[in-house]
């Protein structure tokens, strides 16, 4: 039964991504495995393409975060914030709090920006306004 779905998701996204079925059956292996994938490729390859087209063909929501050194953590965590029709403040997630992750460029972000989503990948939690909230 899982490879006859597994199958039918490797068909569903080589609709979309032209390139080694090969990858595509690694990338579905490490997630089977809930596990973590790292796509290092040079820019124009489609790895934007394949980590949306495996989140559609799981029926997963998806996200892609763009890090940069003038990010902050509670930008890809969330943050509180006022509102004043309420008078209450509110959680507002971040682009941590989704299925799929297409983290691009992680090298450059804060150290602190760094651990957010290493928390978010090791522990499957973040840390937001000393609250910490399960993903």
């Amino acid at each position: 039964m899982i490879q006859t779905m597994a199958a039918r998701i490797v068909d569903n996204i080589q609709q979309v991504f032209i390139g080694s079925a090969e990858t595509i059956r690694l990338l579905l292996a490490a997630v089977l495995c809930e596990g973590h994938i790292l796509l290092e490729d040079v820019p124009g390859t489609g790895k934007t393409t394949l980590a949306r087209a495996l989140a559609v063909s799981l029926g997963c929501s998806f996200q892609r975060i763009q890090f940069t050194p003038d990010l902050l953590p509670s930008d890809v965590t969330g943050l509180s914030w006022f509102n004043q029709k309420t008078s209450e403040f509110e959680f507002r997630p971040g682009p941590l709090m989704t299925q799929v992750i297409l983290a691009d460029e992680i090298n450059r972000a804060t150290p602190r920006t760094q651990s957010a989503l290493l928390e978010a990948m090791q522990e499957r939690q973040v840390t937001a306004d000393g609250m910490t909230r399960f993903l």
